[in-house]
């Protein structure tokens, strides 16, 4: 599965915000953007020009893009079928890439990144209803038990970053008990999703 493999931080640099990739770099004063609030490039310091319509369009894609780790191919076809779909297309794709299950570890606080998380269930650390899943682009559903595989519960790394994680908020679509078992007990909503991202600009852009 192809994925950006370059340097995060400057693509919070290039969007002029944290897009939290880096774990718990993106909170403290090592984070680039704290140094270097511009955009990157040898010229990136320069760049105050007003964007275009379609200027806002696209960085708010890419933004969303970046959040998720997707590359464009796969963000174009979570776009169609979240068209398909009944109900307001942007929450729908909002709703498309919270359902990623390399999302689902980093919002339950096994990961501090959704770039780890995705490593992670690369590594299959996870099953899905008792059965591994090593596919971060899995798509989670209403009812679906996630849970550490037997062999990775008892690794330190696990009880560190769920030690660590412990004052991240589990949103309200996904329930977990005390042995760190998982469970979607409903479908994202947008209230649920605390992303900065105006997912109308991305409908307008892939709708012209």
């Amino acid at each position: 599965m192809a994925r950006y493999t370059g340097a995060v931080c400057r693509l919070c640099r290039r969007e002029g915000q944290k897009l939290f990739l880096k774990g718990d770099r993106c909170y403290t004063d090592k984070c680039s953007l704290e140094r270097r609030a511009y955009a990157p490039g040898m010229h990136g310091n320069g760049r105050n020009k007003k964007l275009s319509e379609y200027g806002l369009q696209l960085r708010e894609k890419q933004k969303a893009k970046r959040y998720y780790g997707v590359l464009e191919s796969q963000f174009r076809d979570y776009f169609e079928m979240a068209n398909k779909k009944q109900g307001v297309t942007g929450d729908n794709l909002l709703a498309i890439l919270e359902s990623r299950l390399d999302n689902v570890v980093y919002r339950l606080g096994f990961a501090m990144s959704r770039a780890e998380a995705r490593q992670l269930v690369r590594h299959a650390h996870f099953t899905v209803n008792g059965k591994k899943v090593n596919i971060p682009s899995f798509l989670v559903k209403v009812g679906d038990v996630i849970e550490l595989k037997e062999g990775s519960r008892s690794l330190d790394k696990f009880k560190g970053s769920l030690e660590a994680n412990g004052s991240r908020v589990v949103p309200k679509w996904l329930e977990m008990d005390q042995n760190n078992v998982a469970k979607v007990i409903a479908v994202p909503t947008r209230e649920d999703i605390d992303l900065p991202i105006e997912e109308h600009l991305i409908v307008e852009l892939y709708s012209k």
